[in-house]
């Protein structure tokens, strides 16, 4: 296995990729999975929801890549959603090298990184991406999106607070603000397919979030699959003993087929 870093922003280290490659294998070329742990865009939960999540979807066919981005109130929106432009822009510039399709590359984030997961779905379009990546229109556009337990709407009824706060380095975000960053707002018929993971027993990121998204997805005609599950604790991450971090309520069987029932899906696109 290759498994290298690669600075994004070479002002700022913090911002780079950790590649996940396998050996070539004659006859099959892999599909490419961009990895955005969670953190509340304060931290990057990368022992969690990084290298396991990565080390998950390898066997079913996957070189996988996880993004550390740009976090506590270092830079605001929409910085993070040009590095995740400059991660797939890296990845895709090196199909060849990394053995894999680029026109399968999918993006997976959870709760935090959920939220820039599905940015990069929604608003692939935005015109401040394009003006700070010097790349094709489009080529930031992933196959397929997997919101896992994901921030999406700025909804005070519903939103995560802090999310948007560190997002937009303010504690006081205006409504022009938020409107923006909240993505159900945004869906239209070039957003991508998405895999939507949540609980119904969220403590943490009401699960409002990813019911708002899907209502989104289907008022635009755009194909998703929402998977809710019952008593799953925020941040379960693969749902077994690889990340329970000591928490027996981490680990739910049903939601351990999580990555399984994702690739599966992705094979339908």
């Amino acid at each position: 296995m290759k498994h290298e870093r690669i600075y994004l922003v070479k002002e700022n280290e913090n911002v780079y990729l950790d590649t996940y490659v396998a050996d070539p294998i004659r006859d099959f070329t892999r599909k490419a999975i961009l990895v955005i742990p969670g953190g509340g865009y304060r931290q990057v939960c990368s022992d969690r929801e990084g290298e396991p999540i990565a080390m998950a979807f390898m066997p079913y066919g996957y070189n996988a890549f996880v993004l550390h981005y740009t976090v506590d109130r270092g830079a605001p929106f929409p910085q993070q959603l040009i590095e995740v432009a400059l991660a797939i822009k890296h990845i895709k510039d090196h199909a060849e090298e990394y053995d894999l399709d680029p026109e399968e590359l999918f993006v997976v984030g959870f709760s935090a990184g959920g939220h820039l997961c599905a940015s990069a779905g929604i608003l692939w379009k935005l015109p401040e991406i394009y003006e700070a990546v010097d790349m094709p229109y489009g080529y930031n556009k992933p196959k397929g999106i997997m919101p896992i337990y994901p921030v999406i709407t700025a909804d005070s009824r519903f939103w995560h607070r802090g999310s948007f706060q560190n997002l937009l380095c303010t504690d006081e975000p205006t409504e022009e603000q938020l409107q923006k960053v909240s993505l159900e707002r945004h869906v239209d018929a070039d957003s991508v397919p998405a895999f939507i993971v949540h609980s119904q027993h969220d403590q943490i990121v009401d699960v409002h979030n990813s019911l708002a998204l899907a209502t989104a997805y289907t008022e635009a005609g755009v194909l998703y699959d929402l998977h809710i599950y019952s008593h799953v604790p925020h941040g379960a991450g693969l749902g077994n003993p690889i990340t329970w971090h000591g928490h027996p309520e981490f680990i739910h069987p049903a939601f351990a087929e999580w990555v399984r029932l994702a690739a599966a899906w992705a094979e339908t696109l």
